[in-house]
């Protein structure tokens, strides 16, 4: 049989522990979907640096640039592709290494309820294969 004064002792435990879990069920969330995209990042950015390396003449950039967009849509649409993915060196001299770099600023977890983070990506190869 439990006493008069424990009744509501569930009730008042469950009201002080609720909102750290969900605190820390929304942190779990927010940092999975920053893992998710920074992959996503990581994997544009190969993609681009891989197009860049094996391609020969002026449009390599673009081409690389063309394949991270690809390689992000659907889940992620770049405001400036032509300010957020770097690429190089330029023409990609045999023997030396390319690199590619997606930026993106102001990535906000949970619409904003967290400060803003930059995450990027970066992928790197030997030019010519």
């Amino acid at each position: 049989m439990t006493n008069q004064r424990d009744r509501g002792a569930a009730a008042v435990e469950f009201a002080l522990v609720a909102p750290l879990l969900l605190l820390l069920t929304l942190g779990i969330v927010a940092f999975g979907h920053a893992f998710q995209t920074q992959t996503l990042l990581d994997n544009a950015a190969r993609a681009a640096v891989r197009v860049f390396a094996l391609t020969q003449g002026p449009n390599a950039p673009e081409a690389a640039r063309d394949a991270a967009v690809d390689a992000l849509a659907p889940s992620i649409t770049l405001d400036d592709p032509a300010t957020q993915i770097q690429v190089g060196p330029a023409g990609c001299p045999a023997g030396q290494n390319a690199r590619a770099t997606i930026t993106l600023d102001d990535f906000e977890l949970l619409g904003g309820f967290f400060e803003p983070l930059t995450l990027s990506g970066t992928g790197s190869m030997r030019c010519n294969g």
